[in-house]
């Protein structure tokens, strides 16, 4: 039993002897820049932050959307959202872009002087009329306030989690637009009744990325 534990407890850990690359994801780069002493812990010792709570409402809107952009995708035309935003992008389709969407696949790039594979699971990839890919991010929540604008300090996250996709798709060779949207879903709490359904606000919300 103690050797299963042990086996369990160190896998997975960076071990700077190791020939082999090390993965390192998007959200753990991002404990880093928040905590660098949580960062060694998880991925040196194994001693992890404990764990979130599970999203599961984010995760069927992210599910839903995924669909819905992937009606336009197949139709090659724009999604109402980007007309009525006036966005000169539509989805694209790309042969890689259900690998790039899976949480344990992602886009992946080998960065040779540190032997880190940079992985990072995106939610949706437009096209402009230049050739450029747009890096797209779903978010949900409920909230009284209207969201317009990244101004919270936690927001800090999504747009590092952004920059990170922006930086993968140049490494893999991509053209990438620094500019990149959020589809931000707001649920409506105030409604007249839920009649078995819950309804959203949707904005979208432009972000100039910098992945240096």
């Amino acid at each position: 039993m103690s050797q299963y534990y042990n086996a369990q407890h160190t896998r997975g850990l960076y071990d700077p002897k190791a020939k082999e690359p090390f993965k390192l994801s998007r959200s753990k780069i991002d404990m880093f820049l928040k905590c660098p002493r949580c960062f060694y812990y998880d991925r040196r010792l194994g001693i992890s932050q404990p764990p979130g709570f599970p999203f599961t409402l984010n995760s069927a809107v992210d599910s839903l959307l995924k669909q819905e952009f992937d009606v336009y995708r197949a139709k090659g035309t724009q999604h109402p959202l980007q007309k009525k935003y006036k966005i000169d992008a539509r989805p694209v389709p790309h042969d890689d872009l259900a690998k790039w969407r899976h949480n344990f696949t992602g886009i992946q790039y080998l960065h040779q002087p540190t032997n880190f594979l940079i992985t990072g699971a995106i939610d949706d990839l437009w096209q402009n009329s230049q050739g450029e890919y747009l890096v797209v991010d779903y978010k949900a929540t409920a909230k009284a306030e209207e969201i317009t604008e990244l101004n919270q300090g936690w927001h800090i996250s999504y747009k590092r989690q952004m920059e990170v996709y922006q930086w993968l798709l140049r490494q893999n060779g991509y053209k990438v637009s620094s500019t990149g949207y959020f589809v931000y879903c707001n649920g409506i709490a105030d409604a007249a009744a839920f009649d078995q359904k819950l309804e959203f606000r949707v904005n979208l919300i432009a972000y100039t990325g910098d992945d240096s």
